[in-house]
This record gives C-alpha cells, structure tokens and sequence, in this order.
C-alpha cells in the first residue's frame, strides 16, 4: 500500500491489533508495514518512531473505556464501573499495563480518562487535591491488578516460541519454586491449590481490592462530614 492511501487511524488500528498478538517487543515497523501490506518507509511517513506508535495505539486503547456517569448511578458506583472498565480494557490489550513501565504515555483517550474519574472524586465531597490521591490509588490499583494477567500472557508467548525446550525449563523452575515454599507454613497450604499457579490470584479478588479502597474513602467522608 502507498503510503499516500495510508493513514495513521489505519496504522494504529493494525498496531493495536499487532500489539495485541504479538506483545510489544512484537511490534516494529517492519512487521506493522507486512500487515498492512505496504513497506516500513510508507508507516515512518505518518508515524516517526516506536514510541509514537505506542502512544497513540495505548490513547487509542483508552478511548474505550466506559466512563460511568456519578450524576445517575452516585460516586461509588460511577468509581467502580470506570475501575472495572479500565480492568476489562487493560486485561484485553495485556501489553497496555507492560507500556507504562517503559513508555510516556499520554493523550486526549487518558485525559478524557483521568478528567473523569477526578469528577467522580469531586462529586463525593473530596477536594481536589484528595480526589488526585484518590484517583491515583484506584488507577495504581487497576494497573497492579492487571500486570499478573499480563505476565502470563508474556510467557505463554515466550513458552511458544522457545518449543519444548523451553517449556522443560519452565517446568524446572516452578518445581524449585514449589519446594522454596514448602519452607514457609502459609505458601505450603495453598500448594495444591489454584493460587499455586503462575501469576495467579484469588477469586473476585479484584472486586474484593476495589472494594476496600471505596470503603475506605466512604469511611474518610463519612469521619469529614
């Protein structure tokens, strides 16, 4: 494809989906070019560096999540809607939670974002510095929440490609790791269990962290009023 037919929604489009694939490290010029079936010098033309792309696929990314309305459903549960809907965004597109590690991201899909989501503050009785803590914390929360989903998306990602080979050594490791925990009462318990696995984490322990955090800024409201 020329890259006068080109545009940069286009390429960010395929971007998101390369990125979605492949992960980060899966994603350069070269082979966003091959998908879009033009050449690499065609994508430098609309979009100069990794980094941009990046960006603009991340803010792209952000476009999507639902912003819940405090004025019709109250603060807290217009807190907890947007906090489950960046969630849900952040566990479809694994790489977005791995880019804030290495990458400044920024534009009008995150401001539309965090604009909301220091109104929810507002709207509860915060002042504005305590709803940028508050926001802070939430969205602090929900990257962390998400970075476990993503890490093994990342290994499954490297497990296949590295063949069996690599999946021995994986399997070696968690035995090690099994019997360093067999050392400690608590991790022993739960060794047969599901939060044995790999990057896992409790059930609805989500909504049980989201939870906590809302309780404890309707308890600060209620010390306040």
């Amino acid at each position: 494809m020329p890259r006068s037919t080109l545009t940069p929604d286009q390429i960010v489009r395929s971007a998101i989906a390369l990125l979605d694939e492949e992960g980060l490290d899966g994603l350069n010029m070269r082979a966003l070019g091959k998908r879009l079936n033009a050449a690499a010098t065609a994508v430098y033309w609309h979009i100069k560096t990794k980094d941009e792309l990046v960006r603009l696929a991340a803010d792209a990314v952000w476009t999507g999540v639902d912003l819940a309305d405090p004025g019709r459903s109250g603060w807290r549960a217009a807190a907890a809607d947007t906090a489950r809907s960046l969630h849900a965004t952040l566990i479809r597109h694994p790489w977005l939670s791995q880019a804030f590690g290495g990458y400044l991201l920024y534009g009008p899909g995150k401001s539309r974002h965090d604009d909301h989501t220091l109104a929810v503050y507002e709207s509860a009785g915060l002042s504005p510095a305590d709803a940028d803590r508050a926001a802070a914390t939430v969205l602090t929360y929900v990257l962390g929440s998400a970075l476990a989903p993503a890490a093994l998306v990342s290994l499954n990602r490297r497990l296949a490609a590295g063949g069996p080979a690599a999946a021995r050594s994986l399997d070696e490791a968690m035995g090690h790791a099994v019997e360093i925990a067999r050392d400690f009462p608590r991790l022993r318990d739960r060794i047969e269990t599901p939060a044995a696995d790999y990057a896992a984490t409790p059930e609805d322990s989500f909504e049980f962290g989201l939870k906590a955090i809302l309780d404890g800024f309707e308890a600060m409201l209620g010390e306040r009023s």
